[in-house]
């Protein structure tokens, strides 16, 4: 099976999560984390900032009449709680009585007292405006935390090594230096690479159909704080 880097970002992710849940929070994650909210990473999250840092689903929150409820997705970062819906047209209230919709509005106002920021998104956008909504998501982590643009990518202690080492250079990063500077094989060295080349902060250097093997800082990337 030909994984994306989205699948094999998204399988991590969740396994990763699962492993941290016990009893009702793991079923509720097996069960609740389904069609809908894997398209909003798919078609909106993951193209807006190319990881999935940050994001927990199906958290669990306090709910004044059921004692407890699951968002689809908490972002939390820095202090900051954003609760994320994605909703499918006529899946939740048509179900509900006229009681049991009005809730659904002071659960809301629950959350807004409590700090938490609410977004909400419908399935169909996700399927026919998501670059809309990637770029609504993106200004408000923007604004938010500073970011520019898709800035907010996740970088590992590795990854900060080879920007440091590539903004150096006055040539374009090569496997060999990388390889040098971890201390690691071809493919390690590779995969480094090619990571920071699909977060956008290198782009290739030279054009062809060879693999390539030298990279170059991308000039209109802002520099991290490294």
């Amino acid at each position: 099976m030909n994984l994306t880097m989205f699948d094999k970002n998204h399988k991590e992710w969740l396994e990763m999560h699962l492993n941290k849940r016990k009893g009702e929070a793991k079923r509720k994650l097996k069960t609740g984390h389904d069609y809908s909210e894997k398209e909003f990473l798919r078609q909106v999250w993951w193209p807006a900032f190319g990881h999935l840092g940050h994001l927990h689903p199906e958290y669990e929150v306090l709910d004044f009449f059921d004692g407890r409820r699951y968002l689809d997705f908490a972002y939390i970062r820095s202090g900051v709680r954003i609760a994320i819906e994605v909703d499918p047209y006529g899946t939740h209230y048509d179900k509900l009585d006229r009681r049991q919709y009005a809730n659904q509005w002071v659960r809301h106002m629950h959350l807004l007292n409590d700090s938490w920021l609410i977004a909400r998104i419908s399935l169909d956008d996700v399927k026919e405006r998501p670059r809309l909504w990637q770029q609504l998501f993106q200004q408000m982590i923007g604004h938010l935390f500073g970011d520019t643009g898709s800035v907010s990518f996740e970088l590992t202690s590795r990854e900060r090594d080879i920007l440091r080492l590539a903004l150096r250079l006055d040539r374009p990063v090569k496997l060999a230096d990388v390889q040098a500077l971890l201390k690691c094989g071809y493919d390690t060295a590779r995969k480094q690479l090619t990571l920071l080349e699909n977060k956008k902060w290198l782009f290739p250097e030279g054009k062809g159909t060879a693999r390539t093997h030298a990279w170059r800082v991308d000039p209109t990337r802002k520099p991290p704080l490294l």
